[in-house]
């Protein structure tokens, strides 16, 4: 994976050689200035940026109402170089592997390995002092969240990007617990005289119900659907009825502190005999095992679903009464689990500063701006006073807070794309109800998962946000290359074939053959030492 990434950056860097000399310069030139303070009091002073946005926003960033704000509050022009999909991570890639560098990077996305090589390599520099300097609002934050300096601080001790940080609910409570939520279609429970489903036996009852009463019309029901292996959107929530369950890193940790892959415990075989059986029944959306997600949408919004699973219906289905959460049920040894994501609101590698910056106190001070309250809030979500688009906030001048405004049947992701800006930023628990009110889409989510989820959660753990060493993330990742995809390809097979107790004793094997004790060896150590 690494030759080749090499391979293609130096063929670009090879392209790029021969026009090196007539490019613009991609950092901002010296300013030589100190003890900043904004807005700055001199004129045309700017930074030049990289990022990636979505297709949905404006091509130039600085048409956003918040950057529009910023700008006017900091005096600090930005000049952005902005890219969407996988473009923007090939020009990423390739302005640092030429020394074409911005001022810095936004909505970086570098993973752990990559981070740490450009560290050593020194196209990107530490941040501790700058932080410490320069960054009281970033300050603030961690003060008053401690455990995010740990999980941003490198091996070697030093801090090399910015975070993202989205606090809503703390452990089993936290919105990030359960990922797949299943949904089901009460309404048309309701037309067939049925009952919400406690157990795998009920559910399947009502699967069956679907299928013979067609109840979409002209055969276009679909009982249940998803998209396998894909997060929110695979059916694992039903594992949990099985055993230790499943989520979409494969990985849990027991009550008693061991790691485990989740595709190697008993209860899996289980929990795939019984999709086979809902495959066999002709339960199963035919396309599930290739779906896009613009498809997936696209048959939800016609009502075709008996059942289905994502985050949020809203964005699926819309936020009608005709689908509900279907609570985790009961397997047909009466267990029931519902099994913990080890996601949670932290990204490590929302910003960086490259080695090319010659303005430190000036962009540290600017990026510092983002970790202020209520900016973080607009940059996570969009903004108020938009006459040209519907907004996510109203400001409330009484209070001096952001409300959220509803939205009106529009689909939040949509929204927020529009106008938010990502980035660097944090948002704790104890801002909703000083600096900004909750989400309604979130707080009716977090009220959902405290009420039905939470109670049924075993596992006290998850598995932490490690920030292993660059050799043990050389082995992670080569050992991944080869394990999870072999993993989610017997578990899409299986599904469809039913030949998981057959090939249990040689899935096994080929596991060990791909490295899954070391995996589970370097796992735990990362566990351990946290």
């Amino acid at each position: 994976m690494y030759k080749v990434l090499m391979a293609s950056l130096m063929a670009s860097v090879l392209l790029i050689a021969g026009c090196s000399n007539n490019a613009e310069q991609t950092w901002s030139d010296a300013y030589e200035l100190e003890d900043i303070t904004f807005p700055l009091d001199q004129e045309d002073i700017s930074l030049k940026i990289m990022t990636s946005s979505s297709p949905l926003a404006p091509n130039d960033p600085n048409e956003k109402l918040i950057y529009k704000r910023l700008e006017e509050k900091t005096g600090v022009h930005i000049e952005w170089r902005n890219f969407t999909g996988e473009i923007f991570g090939e020009r990423r890639n390739l302005a640092m592997a030429t020394g074409e560098m911005p001022d810095a990077i936004k909505n970086a996305a570098f993973g752990d390995y990559e981070l740490l090589k450009l560290a050593e390599d020194e196209a990107i520099i530490p941040l501790n002092d700058l932080i410490e300097e320069f960054m009281p609002n970033l300050k603030a934050v961690l003060e008053k969240a401690p455990q995010y300096e740990a999980m941003m601080t490198a091996p070697d001790g030093n801090i090399y990007a910015f975070p993202w940080i989205e606090e809503l609910g703390e452990g089993k409570e936290s919105i990030h617990s359960v990922d797949n939520f299943p949904w089901i279609n009460v309404e048309w429970m309701d037309q067939l005289g049925l009952e919400m489903p406690t157990t795998t036996d009920e559910l399947k009852e009502v699967l069956i119900a679907f299928r013979d009463n067609d109840p979409a019309g002209d055969g276009q029901t679909i009982p249940m659907s998803f998209i396998i292996n894909d997060g929110g959107q695979d059916p694992g929530f039903l594992f949990g009825s099985f055993g230790l369950g499943d989520n979409w890193d494969r990985t849990v940790v027991t009550n008693d502190g061991e790691v485990k892959l989740t595709a190697t415990d008993e209860g899996y075989i289980e929990a795939i005999k019984f999709m086979n059986e809902l495959y066999e029944e002709k339960f199963l959306d035919i396309e599930a095992f290739e779906h896009e997600w613009p498809a997936y949408v696209a048959k939800g919004q016609e009502g075709r679903y008996g059942m289905y699973f994502t985050w949020d219906k809203g964005n699926i289905t819309g936020m009608n009464d005709k689908y509900d959460l279907m609570p985790p049920l009961f397997g047909p040894d009466g267990h029931k689990n519902v099994t913990r994501t080890n996601g949670m609101g932290f990204d490590r590698s929302r910003m960086v500063i490259t080695s090319a910056n010659k303005n430190l106190e000036l962009t540290a001070k600017w990026i510092d701006e983002l970790y202020d309250p209520a900016q973080s809030v607009q940059n996570n979500w969009g903004t108020y006073g938009d006459d040209e688009q519907q907004n996510i906030f109203a400001w409330d001048e009484e209070e001096e807070m952001l409300r959220h405004l509803p939205l009106d049947g529009t689909a939040p992701v949509e929204l927020r794309e529009k106008t938010s800006v990502g980035g660097p930023l944090a948002i704790l628990d104890s801002y909703y109800g000083t600096v900004t009110t909750k989400p309604d889409d979130a707080a009716w989510r977090l009220n959902l998962m405290k009420e039905v989820m939470v109670p049924h959660m075993k596992a006290e753990n998850i598995y932490p946000r490690v920030f292993f060493d660059k050799e043990e993330l050389d082995r992670l990742s080569k050992i991944e290359a080869d394990l999870i995809p072999y993993v989610n390809r017997k578990r899409a097979e299986w599904i469809t074939n039913g030949k998981i107790e057959a090939e249990w004793p040689e899935y096994l094997e080929e596991l060990e053959r791909l490295g899954l004790s070391e995996w589970l060896e370097i796992k735990q150590a990362g566990f351990d030492r946290q």
